[in-house]
Parts: C-alpha cells; structure tokens; sequence
C-alpha cells in the first residue's frame, strides 16, 4: 500500500513539473526535461524494493538496452513529421520502438559494450533528424487545462500497471518496455498537433539530446545496485544524470536556432 501511494503521489507531481519547465522555456527543453527518468526512474527504484536488487539491476541493464528502442521511436516520428500527420506518425514510431524491442528480447548483452553501442545510436538519430523548417499550420487542440492532467494521468497509469505486471515479464523484458516513451509520445503528438512537424521534431531532439544521461543513469544502476545497494546506486545515478544533463543543456542552447 505505502509502494502504490508514492507511485500515484511522486510521479504525476514529478511529471506535472516537467511539464510546467517545458511549456515555459519551448519545446526543445520540454523534449529535454522528459528524458530525465521521471518515469522509470521510480519503476526501477519500486522494482527494487519489491522484487530485490538483482531484479532491479537486470531491468536496470534492459532500460539501457532500451534505448535503443527510443531511438529508433523518436527517429521514426522524426523523418515521417513533416509528410504526415500526428496518428500516423506516432503509429509507425511505436511499431519501430516494440519492433526493436522484440529483437532486443531475444539476446542478452554485457553491460558496457551496450551502453557504448546505445550512446552511439542516440548520437546517430541526432545526426539523421530532419532539419526544423517553418511549421505547417496548427490545428485546434484540446483547452490548455486538460493538457498537463492528462500527461500525469497517462504517466502514473503506466509506472502502476508495469510495476504490477513485472513479475509475469521478467526483469529483462520489464527493463525493455519500461523506457516506452508514452510521455515524449504525448509531448510529440500534441506540438505536432498544435503547432506543426517542426514542433515535434524540436521535442524529439531535445529528448534525444537528454537520452545520454537517461541511459547513464540506468547503467549506473545496473553496474552498482548489487554490490553497494540501493541507496548508493540510485545516488549515484542521480548525480550522474543531473550532471549529464546540464552539460546537454548547455550543447541544446548552444545549437543555431
């Protein structure tokens, strides 16, 4: 009971605040903020309190690997934006994230040569993200006030039913679906919506950008939450990941706009 009121308690306040940062300062950081593990940062950290630390240290390995998946999600949406609308693009980006997921699924790697091999992927869909052109014209949207409840409603359903069904998947297959980006879903498809593909490409590489410290965060995790605990581990994580993205904070304003 304790474990299910901090899910429904820590997770839509850490969503809603992200959400009230990105609607200030653009939709860049707003792509940014979200890679920060608001979500499966507390799925992992219940995982390990209920099920133990190795449990929590194999998800912790497949939430790098899952990366991946991002990748080729936000890639995806990315180059089908500008010749598509919202729907179809976001369709063809969950089939390529579960695609990768499922091959993912079928191997398991060592710990450093993936995150190396996930750091190089994300750099990778940077590189190959259409350039953000004039957006196309927006269309009407939903009132503002259902906006940033409903992204907290989506986030916390989501840490509840994972954490709940993660005992019939398995840490591995846990870890992979955990960074399934349903809030960069929702942040892509509502600028895409309102404000058009180059909207949605700008929150797509403000994730990306924010995604090497993502995945640093969960490497960290995995690499001490057996030997040192969990206290250490997620501390650890925590200034790996704050550190991170301050410094991918600092190359995103930096970029021509």
């Amino acid at each position: 009971m304790n474990s299910l009121l901090l899910k429904v308690i820590v997770t839509p306040a850490l969503i809603g605040t992200a959400s009230l940062v990105g609607r200030r300062w653009g939709h860049s950081i707003s792509g940014w903020i979200i890679a920060l593990p608001l979500t499966t940062g507390p799925i992992t950290f219940f995982l390990a309190l209920t099920h133990g630390a190795s449990f929590a240290a194999t998800s912790a390995a497949g939430t790098v690997a899952g990366g991946l998946s991002q990748a080729a999600f936000a890639l995806a949406y990315a180059r089908l934006a500008p010749r598509v609308k919202w729907p179809y693009a976001l369709v063809a980006a969950c089939l390529s994230f579960f695609a990768v997921t499922a091959i993912l699924n079928q191997f398991a790697f060592s710990l450093l040569p993936l995150y190396t091999a996930v750091l190089l992927a994300f750099a990778t869909a940077l590189r190959l993200l259409p350039r953000e052109s004039k957006s196309d014209a927006a269309e009407e949207s939903l009132p503002s006030r259902w906006d940033i409840p409903m992204r907290m409603v989506i986030a916390t359903v989501f840490v509840v039913l994972l954490t709940g069904i993660a005992s019939n998947l398995g840490p591995h297959l846990t870890g992979l679906i955990a960074p399934f980006p349903i809030f960069t879903a929702t942040l892509a498809a509502f600028a895409h919506h309102q404000h058009g593909s180059a909207a949605a490409i700008s929150v797509l590489r403000g994730l990306l950008m924010g995604l090497f410290s993502f995945a640093s965060f969960f490497f960290t995790v995995a690499a001490l939450i057996e030997g040192a605990g969990i206290t250490i581990a997620f501390a650890s994580a925590i200034l790996v990941v704050l550190s991170l993205q301050g410094v991918s904070l600092w190359l995103l304003q930096r970029r021509p706009g």
